[in-house]
C-alpha cells in the first residue's frame, strides 16, 4: 500500500516508540518518565491539596489523649471468706469475662461517673469539639462556650451515647485482666474519668454482692425459723411413739434386734467348732481304718495323721519306735534276722504300735464327745434364734415406723444446723465486704495524644497525594486520546509521519498600501495575492526556521514517492476543519516555487475556501467559474512575484449544493489536465474528509494525498473512522503531517527521542529560534 512499508519493519525494530514496540524495564522507565514530565503539574497540585488538607485537619481537630487502667476480674478472697460465703463461687470463663465487659460499658456505670464529675456540661460530650465545629470557630476565631449543666440527673442521652462511645473495655489476652480505655481531649481529664469509671465498676460489684447477700440472709432467717420448728416437732413425736409402744433401746438398737444379733453370732462361732470337731473325728476314723498292730506304717503315721502327730504322746512313741528300727534294721544286718536280740527288738516295736493305736483311739472317742457337744449347743441356739426371729416379726411394723420418725428428726436437725451455719457466715460476710474485681494500677496523665497521630496523618496525605495525584495522571493519559508523537499516527494509522511541523506564533504584519490585492479588471500580471496573514507566508519570513525545515521535510517526501510522475498534483486534507491544511497548502506551494519551480495553488475547498479567503479577498471568480467557462484560467490565477507562486482560488458567491459532482466533472478534469502541462508541481486545498464527501471525488484528479492531523486536538478514532470511509484515499496517502506541534512539550510525551526537540541541534546549522 505504501512505498516504504518494506524499511518500516526495520526502522521499527531499531528504534523504539512510545506505542508499546518494546517492552522491559528500558520501556517501563522511559515511559516512566515521560509520565511524570506530562502530569507533573497535576502530580505536584494534587500533592500539595492533599498535604493542605492534612494540614487543616490537624490544625482543626482536638487532640485526643487516651487513659488506660487495668482491672483484675476474680479477686482470689481468703481462705476463711470462701469457707463461710453463702454463695458458690463462680467459674470464670469467656462469657463471664463478656458480661462484666458489659457491664462496664453499661449506661448505669456512665450515668454513675458523668454524675459524679459533673460532666454534663464537658465539650467532649456535647460535641462542641467536633472537627467541624473546631473549624468553624477556628474560621470566626471564637473559643467554645461550655452549656449549662442540666438540672438534677436528667442526662441526655447524647452526652451518655457520647460518653459510651469514648469508653472502652476489651480483655487483655486469655487472662482475667480488663482493660479500661477512656478518650478526651485533656489528659487530665481522661485519667480522671477512667479511674472513675474503674471505681465505679467495683463499686458496684459491691454493691450487687452486698444486695445478694442481705436478700440471702433474710431468706435464711425464714428458712431457720421454719426448720427449727419442723426439728423440734419431729424429735417429740419420736418419743411419744416409744412412749406408745413400750419400746426400749440398749446402746442407740431395739433389744429384741441387739438379741438376734447376738444369736447369731453364737451361732456362727458354734457352726464353726461343730464343723471343726466333725473334720477331726474324720481324720482319726481314717488313720484307724487305714493301719493296725501289725501295719509298720502305724509307727511312721503319713501326712493323713497330721493331726495326730500334733500329739505329744504319739510324737514319743513315733520318736521310739524310729530308733528302734534303725537298730533292728542295723541288727539284722549284722547279727541275721533271728537273732534273740533283734527279735526282742521286734517286739518292742509292736508293743509301741500298739500304744499308737491306742493313744488314737482314745483321741477318736474325745473328739467325738467334743463333736457331740457342739452339735447339741448349735441345735440349742438354733431353737433360741428362731424364737427371737419369731417374736421380733410381730414388732417390725412399730420399729418401721420408729424408724421413720428417728430419720425425720435426724434430717431436720441437720438440715437446721447447716443452715444455722450458713446463717452464721452470710452475716459475717456482710460486715466483711469483698469485690471480685480489683484496680491493678490507678491511670495516670498520658504523655502523648493517642489521635490524630501527626505522623501518620502526613504520611497518608503525602502518599495519598501521591497515588491520587498518579491516578489522575493516568486517567488524564488514558482519556488523551489525540495524537502527540509521530510514533502514535504510525500505529493507529499505519502510515509514516512525514514531518512534525512547529506551532507558528507569529504576529500578522502591519496593512500597506502593497498589500491591497489588485482589481480583478485589470491586467493579470497586476493581480498579486495578499500578504495580510503572516501566518500563511511563514516559510519565506522564516526560511531558517525549524517550521521551514518541516516544509522542506514534506517537500523531500513528495519528491521521493517513487510513483511520481512528471507533474505532481498533490492534495492537502485533514480529517476536521481547522487543522491547518490550508497554510500547509500555501507555504508548501511557496518552498517549491521559491526553488524555481513552476508550481500553483488550486483552493478546491467550494464550500469553505478559507485559503482563497485569506490569499486573494477581494476575489469575485475562481475554480468554479473557470469549470463552467465563464472565465478562462489566465483571468481567474494570482499570483506573488516574491516566491513565483500562482494560486487559482475558489470564490463561494452562494450555497453549492453540489460540490462533489463538480470536482469529478469531466470538465474539471480537462482544467487538471491542463495545469499539468503547465506546471511543475499543483498544490491542491482539499476539505477536510469528516464533514464532506467531495475528497472522495478527487481521487481521480489527485496523485496523492497528505493528511494533515493537528496535534493535541484531534481524536484517533475521528481520524481511524474519516480514513475508513475513505478508502480510495487511504490507499493513495503517501503519509501524514503532525501540524501545529508544540515542540517543548514533545520531550514530554516523546521522551526516547527527547533530543530531537532540543533547539541547540538546529542554531548550530543556523536556523533562527523563531518557531
Amino acid at each position: 500500500m505504501l512505498q516504504n512499508d518494506r524499511l518500516r519493519p526495520a526502522l521499527d525494530a531499531a528504534v523504539p516508540g512510545d506505542g508499546g514496540e518494546t517492552g522491559g524495564i528500558g520501556a517501563l522507565v522511559n515511559f516512566g518518565i515521560g509520565f511524570l514530565r506530562r502530569q507533573f503539574a497535576v502530580i505536584v497540585f494534587t500533592l500539595v491539596l492533599a498535604v493542605a488538607i492534612s494540614a487543616i485537619y490537624l490544625r482543626i481537630t482536638p487532640p485526643t489523649y487516651t487513659a488506660q487502667v487495668q482491672v483484675l476480674f476474680a479477686n482470689p478472697k481468703p481462705q476463711f471468706i470462701q469457707q463461710q460465703s453463702l454463695l458458690p463461687e463462680s467459674v470464670v470463663d469467656p462469657t463471664q469475662i463478656e458480661t462484666q465487659l458489659q457491664i462496664l460499658k453499661s449506661k448505669a456505670i456512665a450515668i454513675s461517673v458523668i454524675n459524679q464529675l459533673k460532666l454534663a456540661g464537658d465539650e467532649d460530650l456535647n460535641g462542641s469539639s467536633q472537627p467541624l465545629n473546631s473549624l468553624v470557630r477556628w474560621i470566626r476565631g471564637t473559643k467554645p462556650a461550655a452549656p449549662p449543666a442540666e438540672p438534677g440527673d436528667q442526662l441526655s442521652d447524647g452526652v451518655v451515647a457520647a460518653f459510651q462511645d469514648r469508653l472502652s473495655a476489651i480483655r487483655v489476652g486469655y487472662s482475667n485482666v480488663i482493660e479500661i480505655s477512656f478518650n478526651s481531649s485533656k489528659a487530665a481529664r481522661a485519667a480522671e474519668i477512667v479511674n472513675a469509671v474503674a471505681n465505679a465498676y467495683i463499686t458496684d460489684q459491691l454493691n450487687a454482692k452486698f444486695e445478694a447477700n442481705r436478700r440471702a440472709t433474710a431468706w435464711l432467717q425464714d428458712r431457720l425459723r421454719d426448720l427449727g420448728q419442723q426439728a423440734l416437732t419431729a424429735e417429740r413425736a419420736v418419743g411419744a411413739f416409744k412412749s406408745q409402744n413400750n419400746m426400749v433401746s440398749a446402746g442407740g438398737k431395739p433389744i429384741d434386734e441387739q438379741q438376734v444379733s447376738d444369736l447369731n453370732s453364737r451361732l456362727v462361732a458354734v457352726r464353726a467348732q461343730t464343723s471343726d470337731a466333725a473334720a477331726r473325728l474324720n481324720r482319726f476314723e481314717a488313720i484307724l481304718r487305714s493301719n493296725s498292730v501289725d501295719s509298720p506304717s502305724i509307727g511312721t503315721l503319713d501326712s493323713s495323721g497330721s493331726e495326730a502327730l500334733s500329739n505329744p504322746i504319739i510324737n514319743g512313741l513315733r520318736q521310739q519306735y524310729l530308733e528302734l528300727a534303725r537298730r533292728e534294721s542295723e541288727w539284722s544286718g549284722r547279727f541275721g534276722k533271728d537273732h534273740l536280740a533283734v527279735v526282742n527288738i521286734r517286739t518292742r516295736m509292736r508293743d509301741i504300735r500298739t500304744s499308737i493305736l491306742d493313744e488314737v483311739h482314745r483321741l477318736v472317742e474325745t473328739t467325738r464327745s467334743d463333736f457331740e457337744v457342739n452339735k447339741q449347743r448349735q441345735q440349742e441356739i438354733e431353737k433360741q434364734l428362731a424364737e427371737a426371729v419369731s417374736l421380733s416379726r410381730t414388732t417390725n411394723s412399730a420399729e418401721v415406723t420408729m424408724r421413720e420418725l428417728e430419720g425425720n428428726a435426724k434430717g431436720y436437725r441437720s438440715l437446721y444446723e447447716t443452715f444455722l451455719q450458713r446463717y452464721m457466715g452470710s452475716v459475717q460476710q456482710e460486715s466483711f465486704p469483698i469485690s471480685e474485681a480489683r484496680l491493678i494500677y490507678p491511670a495516670a496523665p498520658p504523655q502523648s495524644k493517642s489521635k490524630p497521630k501527626s505522623v501518620l496523618v502526613l504520611a497518608l496525605g503525602i502518599f495519598g497525594g501521591l497515588g491520587l495525584g498518579i491516578a489522575l495522571g493516568l486517567l488524564r493519559d488514558s482519556m488523551d486520546r489525540v495524537f502527540r508523537t509521530s510514533a502514535q499516527i504510525e500505529t493507529a494509522l499505519r502510515l509514516p509521519c512525514l514531518s512534525l511541523v512547529p506551532l507558528l506564533q507569529t504576529p500578522k504584519r502591519k496593512k500597506s498600501t502593497a498589500d491591497n490585492s489588485r482589481e480583478p479588471d485589470q491586467d493579470p500580471r497586476q493581480r498579486m495575492l495578499s500578504i495580510r496573514s503572516g501566518i500563511y507566508w511563514a516559510v519565506l519570513g522564516m526560511p531558517l526556521s525549524r517550521f521551514a525545515e518541516s516544509i522542506r521535510s514534506i517537500k523531500l517526501a513528495i519528491d521521493l514517492n517513487p510513483t511520481k510522475t512528471s507533474n505532481k498534483v498533490v492534495g492537502i486534507t485533514s480529517s476536521l476543519p481547522n487543522e491547518g491544511k490550508s497554510t500547509l497548502a500555501a507555504s508548501l506551494a511557496q518552498l517549491i516555487g521559491h526553488t524555481g519551480k513552476k508550481v500553483i495553488v488550486v483552493d478546491c475547498d467550494l464550500r469553505n475556501p478559507s485559503l482563497s479567503a485569506n490569499l486573494t479577498p477581494n476575489a469575485t471568480a475562481g475554480i468554479v467559474e473557470v469549470i463552467s467557462g465563464a472565465r478562462t484560467l489566465e483571468e481567474t490565477v494570482w499570483k506573488d512575484p516574491r516566491s513565483n507562486l500562482v494560486f487559482l482560488p475558489a470564490v463561494k458567491k452562494g450555497p453549492l449544493l453540489h460540490t462533489s459532482e463538480i470536482l469529478s466533472a469531466d470538465l474539471t478534469k480537462e482544467l487538471f489536465d491542463k495545469l499539468r502541462a503547465t506546471f511543475d508541481y499543483i498544490i491542491v486545498d482539499l476539505p477536510p474528509l469528516t464533514p464532506v464527501v467531495d475528497v472522495r471525488a478527487t481521487t481521480p484528479l489527485i496523485d496523492c494525498f497528505i493528511l494533515v492531523v493537528e496535534w493535541g486536538r484531534t481524536k484517533i478514532e475521528v481520524v481511524q473512522h474519516a480514513l475508513h470511509t475513505a478508502p480510495n484515499v487511504y490507499e493513495t496517502l503517501i503519509g501524514t503531517v503532525l501540524n501545529k506541534t508544540d515542540i517543548k512539550a514533545m520531550k514530554r510525551y516523546d521522551n526516547y527521542r527527547s533530543d530531537y526537540y532540543n533547539n541547540e541541534h538546529y542554531i548550530r546549522y543556523g536556523f533562527a529560534d523563531q518557531a
